[in-house]
């Protein structure tokens, strides 16, 4: 089943502002600038406007077109490999990883892998891939350093904020 993008963005921008407006509901820790309210804002402000982005097309001209190619009877379609099937275990095998490596490697090392592991296998070339894993870690680690306050290990590459 295939529903138009409207519908699942739609879908985005209702569940962000829920996680928004729970986040700012929840009372401030006496004190600190920065409470408990700031995670869930932060995050249903993104699936906000991650929403919004897919409900007005944004991206939508990168993305190919589907080829549909026929299928004559009594012929399968194979997937692309013998280890296809497996990569629904690449998420919990991520989290493992993390939690095995993140202290000796720290968070910047260990994202950046992460996230390239992750790109590629949804189907990135290396030339978004690479850029991808570069930068992503130092933006979460900035919001979590900077405004979530959420100490994370330095490791080998220790941030210098």
């Amino acid at each position: 089943m295939r529903l138009p993008d409207q519908v699942t963005g739609s879908f985005l921008i209702v569940l962000g502002a829920a996680a928004a407006y729970g986040g700012w509901l929840l009372p401030p820790v006496p004190g600190q600038p920065v409470g408990p309210n700031v995670f869930p804002l932060v995050i249903g402000t993104g699936l906000a406007l991650c929403g919004l982005a897919i409900t007005f097309g944004i991206g939508h001209s990168f993305e190919e077109e589907e080829e549909l190619v026929p299928v004559e009877e009594g012929q399968a379609r194979a997937p692309t490999g013998k280890l296809y099937g497996l990569r629904a275990l690449l998420p919990p095998a991520l989290l493992i990883f993390y939690v095995a490596v993140a202290e000796r490697l720290g968070f910047i090392v260990t994202a950046a892998l992460i996230v390239y592991v992750t790109s590629t296998a949804l189907g990135a070339r290396w030339k978004l891939a690479l850029p991808l894993a570069v930068l992503a870690p130092i933006g979460v680690h900035l919001i979590f350093a900077k405004l979530l306050r959420v100490p994370l290990p330095a490791g080998l590459l220790p941030m210098p904020w």
